[in-house]
C-alpha cells in the first residue's frame, strides 16, 4: 500500500521527487512506458489548506488532497512502480547515475536508492504577509490563485493583499470577476502612481496603510483592520504569497537557475544537467494551475523516456 514502510529496489531507472499532480503525471506516463519508477512524496503539499481545486477536466471541485491521494494509487497499481512517503535530503551524481537519499515520513521508508535520472518536481514554499489570522480564512475565503477561485468569489467586495510589485497586474486581471476590488500594499507601497491612477479608472481602490489583521465573525471573513482602526469590509480575496522553490536537497547538483531562483530547462524538462528533469511548479514561471502541473509532467515523462531509449542505444553501440 502507498506510503508503508516496504523494502525497496536498490535502483531505478526513473526516481520522481516530488507528489503532487506534476511528479505523478510524470511516474504515470512513465510506467505506462514500462519503466521502472520510482516516485518520494514529502507529503507537504502547498495547497493543504484549499478545500477546493477548479479548473481541472473531469475533477472540478475535487479536493486537492483527494486528487493526490487517487494519483497515488493510479501510480501504486502498476507492478514496476511505487510511491512512498519520504522527504529527500540528498540528491547527488553517483557513477553514470545519482543517488537519492531521504527519510521516511507518515510510515514511509527511509530511502536511499540509485537512479538512471531524476524528475525534480517538489514545487514551491510559500510565506504569507505577517497579518495574524490570515491562514484562518486561507483556502476558503482568501486564495493565491486567481484562475482556480477568481469564478466562486465573483461579484463580491473583494481585497486583494500582497507586497510585491505585481499587484497592479493581479488587480487587473481581478476585474474580470469583480467591480468592487481595494488592493491591500500592508505599507510596502508597491503599486505606482501611475498605477493607481490605471486601476482608478477601473473603479480599483489602493489601501496603503499597514494592516493590523483580517478579521470576521464565526469563521466568516468580514473585512480588514488597518493599524489605525479603521475596518475595511470586504467579504473575501486573493493573497500574493513570496513563493520560492523548493530545492535545498538538490544544491549539490548546481543546476542553472534563473533570478528568481526557479530552475532552467528546455520545453521538455531537461536541466542544466543530463539526466535531471524538472516538472512542474519548480520551474519557470512558478505556481500554476493543478492542471498545468500535470500536463507539464506528462510532457517531461515523454521526454525522459525517450532519452532513456537513447542511452540505450548510446549502451549498444559501444558494445
Amino acid at each position: 500500500m502507498t506510503g508503508e514502510a516496504s523494502p525497496l529496489d536498490a535502483s531505478y531507472e526513473v526516481v520522481v521527487v516530488g507528489g503532487g499532480p506534476a511528479g505523478l503525471s510524470t511516474a504515470l506516463n512513465l510506467a505506462r512506458a514500462r519503466r521502472r519508477v520510482l516516485v518520494v512524496d514529502g507529503n507537504r503539499p502547498r495547497h493543504a489548506a484549499t478545500l477546493r481545486a477548479h479548473g481541472f477536466l473531469t475533477r472540478d471541485g475535487v479536493s486537492p488532497l483527494d486528487l493526490r491521494r487517487m494519483g497515488r494509487e493510479e501510480v501504486d497499481a502498476y507492478d514496476n512502480a511505487t510511491v512512498v512517503f519520504a522527504q529527500v535530503s540528498g540528491l547527488a551524481v553517483e557513477g553514470s547515475g545519482f543517488r537519492v537519499t531521504g527519510r521516511g515520513v507518515r510510515g514511509g521508508a527511509d530511502i536511499d536508492v540509485t537512479a538512471d535520472t531524476v524528475v525534480i518536481a517538489t514545487g514551491v514554499t510559500e510565506a504569507m504577509p505577517a497579518i495574524p489570522s490570515l491562514r484562518a480564512y486561507y483556502g476558503t475565503q482568501l486564495h493565491s490563485c486567481v484562475e482556480c477561485d477568481g469564478y466562486e468569489e465573483a461579484g463580491r467586495p473583494l481585497a486583494l493583499i500582497g507586497e510585491t510589485d505585481d499587484l497592479a497586474e493581479r488587480a487587473l486581471l481581478l476585474t474580470q470577476w469583480t467591480d468592487d476590488l481595494i488592493v491591500f500594499t500592508n505599507g510596502a507601497g508597491r503599486v505606482t502612481e501611475d498605477e493607481e491612477r490605471a486601476l482608478g479608472r477601473l473603479g480599483v481602490g489602493v489601501e496603503r496603510r499597514r494592516i493590523d489583521d483580517v478579521v470576521g465573525e464565526k469563521g466568516v471573513m468580514t473585512g480588514v483592520r488597518l493599524d489605525d482602526g479603521t475596518v475595511v469590509p470586504r467579504a473575501g480575496g486573493f493573497l500574493r504569497p513570496v513563493w520560492s522553490p523548493a530545492l535545498g536537497f538538490a544544491d549539490a547538483l548546481d543546476l542553472d537557475r534563473d533570478e528568481e531562483g526557479y530552475l532552467v530547462t528546455d520545453r521538455h524538462g531537461r536541466t542544466s544537467l543530463p539526466g535531471v528533469y524538472a516538472a512542474g511548479e519548480t520551474t519557470a514561471p512558478g505556481p500554476q494551475q493543478l492542471i498545468v502541473a500535470a500536463g507539464a509532467g506528462a510532457t517531461v515523462a515523454a521526454a525522459v523516456n525517450r532519452d532513456l531509449i537513447g542511452l540505450a542505444l548510446d549502451d549498444a553501440a559501444v558494445l
